[in-house]
């Protein structure tokens, strides 16, 4: 899959784009490409045309919700910059959100948030960014207008001090997603190891730390002014718009930008190795030793790169795998193979990532890896299981499409690299015309004998674990020093520059457009012969169905001397059936588009899924068979006991996986069900036998109390005949259960540390017990958080990230069940400043009722009221609704009628909420961080020393 393909979903316009016309260039107007040909199911078609300036143009009328959205996908990444110079793509990227001439500094945010939008984000590739946002109908040509700021009416406001501030934010970018996690370094090292220096995928895109340091303000200044140019951009506006009145708004924001200096394309410049590299390090975060290869592949949409992809999901995914039999099932010495083919715009890899068991010594993958290719070698692929994965691609096909948002992605990122965005129907096409003589073509030049990169990953003093000959990694570690990294004491809202002169006043936000009516999706109730309540709604915007079988079977019917039976008993579930094997019932699923997934949490057993429509009768059927005629295959047992004991080990090194263990364990004590993992305890686990699972089955596993939420291209009556059988085969009550007893109250505020020596960053959970999914306080407490922590401009996120630079991103929300609930604040900080952001957030939360008046109250209100446009948009979205409604008892108007209690909030009844359920002073604050360098800081805290988290051994 292609590096900026963020997911399949763009792959899916094949059934709606495949009769598209091509895209001519030309001016714009009538001479515009447009699809005429409705697709047979989806009904998608799209609009080219490109203005004067050259910026390219896709609409996509889509009316099934009042929602719109808009995309630009600007063609520049880190393959565009410079060495010593790295980075750039990737800190615009943050950039572009912060300010512009007529928006203002965070404006941007600040007007999705309040016009009730739910997506206003970006990404960067090696290739490109993308910058996109969605809100209510209404709201299209204020986003149409704000997005114009980024291409014509942004670079003037970045200051030296702006670049400084948003610097450390990358930073701590960086630190998060690399430095303070196990086997973080990977890709990087990839990127440096695959590539010579003056390759353009030699350096990671985040960039280097130094180069950020380095950059001055004239440097960003140039690239941004070569690269964000109208005619290196893709413009994507979908949803509920009338086209010709987008096309004028188009004109009017876009059309007096200058075009920049003409953009030649790269040329494709795949990886070559002249020899294979083999490179350890010793990871501080690793308790387990992995193995991560890459082999030189091919460019985005190159001919071979459709077998390829065929070729690594046929060699590691599923149990017909040859890696998975060797490495898994016959020599256990991993719980899991992953295996990609990666292309960007002039180069790809081929990844192989094996982590080993505790303490396995990775010399002893190599044998199995080769024994695993020959295999392949000597039985190459067959007829059926290409069907079956090409069978699989089909669902892949509609993930993005079900939001205007993923559509719009979609469209303009094959435009942007193919210049035609009905592409993907060749895209597809060359996908399923792989034949089995193509995927034996591509193994043997790309794979069989090739030189590769193999990086061994071990724990620190655990050298001998690493591949035999292995050199030395040069990976250089930041060092965090304390006073470092201040946050730039600057007035963003100064303005020392001249405007941009422009064809009108774009100072003025355009008013609202036409008023919408909310989509009221029409909820339909059942009830089968056994007693399953069945809640359903119908839609056919997508052929596809997803459902979610809610069981009475959770964690808080399993002994606590056996915690782990419930989440044991739902995986093995997935494990065959007694008349399929694991393999078997794999095919059997993937030959349908099918996924059935089974899943156990603290009060309840899920059995979750997705699949064509037209296949819905077979896979409900193979549903039934793994409920009801499980193959308790102690094999399997055995492979699902050793995949959990490696999980254990991994979470022991994971700081986010510490924080929440901690809390968990704060709340409830040992005699305590939730006081143990999903899983149990690694002690448990040993003593879980075969017979538990069946005990369990037998006893919790009932169609009383069970509810059925299904949503899709599917009615009533095919949803009834359907699960006949399985209604008629299975009956029975499970009996009743107390339920747990309540988390211990905070009545102080308590500060605990886990140590992790040496992290670049602090992880901060502070959290308190508080309201259940049913009390009538939850969803107003829900409402009045969002300005504190439940959005990208929320207090929280202001003051840690954008104003002072001390994270990558801060939340709070509360989350809540049947019959418990929590409030959490949760974030990452940069080391040298976690007294700071502690002080920070308890400043924030102790003052936010008090800081609000009428005026931040109402524009609070109408922000939420207007998101309910948004909020039924997916089938994943409407499946959440359902999903409450049967859970909680509420009415099937429940949003209608919470917007109307919101609505009659005033200032004394938000500061009532505020008061009674957001506590500061009666929290448990957990620092999983660096104690040597920070521990001693946090007794100006007021709590005390803080209490010191025995190690997880």
């Amino acid at each position: 899959m292609s590096k900026w393909m963020i997911s399949a979903g763009g792959l899916a316009l094949v059934m709606a784009l495949a009769a598209c016309a091509s895209d001519e260039g030309g001016a714009r107007s009538a001479d515009a490409a447009q699809s005429s040909a409705a697709a047979p199911v989806l009904n998608v078609s799209y609009e080219k045309f490109v203005l004067d300036n050259g910026l390219q143009v896709i609409l996509h009328q889509d009316s099934s919700d009042p929602v719109v959205a808009i995309n630009i996908a600007a063609h520049v990444g880190s393959s565009r910059e410079l060495p010593g110079r790295t980075g750039f793509a990737h800190l615009f990227e943050h950039l572009l959100f912060m300010d512009s001439e007529n928006l203002g500094y965070g404006g941007l945010d600040e007007m999705n948030t309040r016009i009730g939008g739910t997506t206003v984000n970006g990404f960067t590739t090696s290739d490109m960014t993308q910058y996109y946002q969605d809100a209510p109908a209404d709201g299209l040509e204020k986003i149409i207008w704000a997005e114009a700021e980024k291409l014509g009416f942004f670079i003037k406001t970045v200051s030296a001090d702006v670049l400084a501030n948003e610097k450390q934010v990358v930073k701590n970018e960086k630190r998060q997603s690399y430095d303070n996690q196990p086997y973080g370094y990977m890709y990087p090292l990839f990127s440096e190891l695959l590539y010579p220096e003056d390759h353009p995928y030699s350096w990671p895109v985040i960039g280097s730390l130094e180069d950020l340091d380095a950059a001055a303000l004239e440097d960003v200044v140039a690239f941004y002014k070569r690269w964000y140019v109208p005619n290196n951009v893709t413009l994507t506006i979908a949803g509920d718009i009338d086209p010709a009145q987008a096309k004028i708004w188009v004109e009017k924001y876009f059309g007096d930008i200058p075009r920049g200096e003409d953009i030649a394309p790269l040329p494709p410049r795949a990886a070559e190795l002249e020899d294979t590299v083999s490179l350890y390090h010793e990871d501080q975060f690793a308790r387990a030793p992995r193995l991560a290869m890459a082999w030189p592949s091919v460019e985005q949409f190159h001919k071979d790169a459709y077998a390829l992809d065929i070729l690594t999901t046929y060699l590691a995914d599923g149990k017909k795998a040859p890696l998975n039999m060797v490495l898994i099932d016959e020599e256990k010495l991993t719980s899991g193979v992953t295996m990609y083919n990666s292309t960007s715009e002039i180069a790809g890899e081929l990844y192989l990532i094996i982590t080993a068991q505790e303490g396995g010594d990775l010399d002893e993958l190599m044998p199995a890896i080769e024994e695993g290719f020959r295999r392949f070698e000597e039985n190459g692929i067959s007829e059926d299981d290409l069907k079956r994965i090409k069978a699989g691609i089909e669902v892949e096909f509609y993930g993005d499409l079900q939001s205007v948002v993923g559509k719009a992605i979609s469209l303009s990122q094959y435009n942007l690299f193919t210049g035609n965005p009905g592409f993907v129907s060749t895209d597809i096409e060359r996908t399923l015309a792989v034949t089995a003589d193509d995927v034996m073509r591509v193994y043997e030049t790309y794979l069989k004998d090739r030189n590769y990169v193999a990086l061994s990953f071990v724990p620190q003093g655990q050298l001998e674990l690493a591949l035999e000959g292995a050199g030395k990694a040069d990976i250089k570690e930041e060092v965090i020093v304390e006073g470092e990294g201040a946050p730039v004491d600057f007035d963003p809202t100064a303005r020392t520059f001249e405007p941009t002169p422009s064809a009108f006043d774009r100072s003025v936000e355009p008013p609202f457009g036409e008023p919408y009516d909310l989509p009221k999706p029409e909820i339909y109730k059942a009830s089968l012969k056994n007693g399953i309540a069945v809640y359903g709604i119908t839609t056919s915007e997508v052929p596809v169905v997803q459902f979610s079988l809610r069981i009475d079977a959770g964690q808080d019917r399993a002994d606590i001397e056996k915690a782990g039976v419930p989440a044991l008993t739902a995986d093995l579930l997935t494990r065959g059936t007694a008349n399929k094997t694991v393999a078997e019932l794999e095919e059997a699923l993937q030959l349908l588009g099918a996924e059935i997934n089974i899943s156990a949490g603290s009060t309840a057993t899920f059995i979750s899924g997705t699949t064509l429509a037209r296949n819905f009768d077979e896979t409900i059927a193979l549903l039934e068979e793994m409920l009801l005629e499980p193959r308790w295959d102690e094999e399997e047992f055995d492979l699902l006991k050793r995949r959990v004991a490696q999980q254990f080990v991994l979470a022991k090194a994971n700081p986010n996986a510490l924080a929440g263990r901690v809390s968990r364990e704060l709340f409830y004590g040992e005699d305590h069900i939730f006081h143990y993992d999903s899983y149990g305890t690694e002690a448990q686990l040993e003593t879980i036998t075969m017979e538990d699972l069946k005990a369990f089955h037998a006893a919790a596993y009932k169609p009383g109390r069970a509810a059925l939420r299904i949503v899709g291209d599917v009615k009533l009556a095919d949803v009834k005949a359907a699960f006949a059988p399985l209604a008629a085969d299975w009956k029975g009550e499970a009996p009743e259960t107390d339920a747990p007893t309540q988390p211990q109250d905070v009545s102080e505020a308590a500060l605990y540390f886990y140590d992790v020596p040496g992290a670049k960053q602090s992880v901060i959970r502070a959290q308190r017990p508080s309201l259940s999914a049913v009390d009538a306080d939850y969803p107003l407490a829900q409402a009045i958080n969002y300005y504190l922590g439940g959005t990208f401009t929320s207090d929280l996120n202001n003051e840690l990230r954008v104003n002072k630079g001390y994270t990558y991103g801060a939340r709070s929300f509360f989350s809540g069940t049947e019959d418990r609930g929590f409030y959490t604040v949760s974030t990452s900080v940069r080391t040298n400043v976690t007294l700071e952001s502690l002080e920070l957030i308890q400043e924030l939360l102790a003052g936010y009722g008090e800081s609000f008046d009428e005026d931040r109250l109402q524009e609070m209100k109408e922000a939420l009221l207007r998101q309910q446009a948004l909020q039924t948009e997916t089938l994943g979205e409407k499946l959440g609704v359902l999903s409450e409604i049967s859970t909680y008892g509420y009415p099937e108007d429940y949003q209608a009628q919470n917007a109307a209690r919101l609505e009659a909030v005033d200032l004394a009844e938000f500061r009532r909420l505020a008061t009674t359920y957001i506590l500061p002073g009666a929290m448990n604050y957990v620092v999983v961080g660096d104690a040597e360098t920070q521990a001693g800081r946090l007794g100006d805290l007021g709590f005390g020393e803080p209490v010191m988290v025995d190690p997880v051994e």
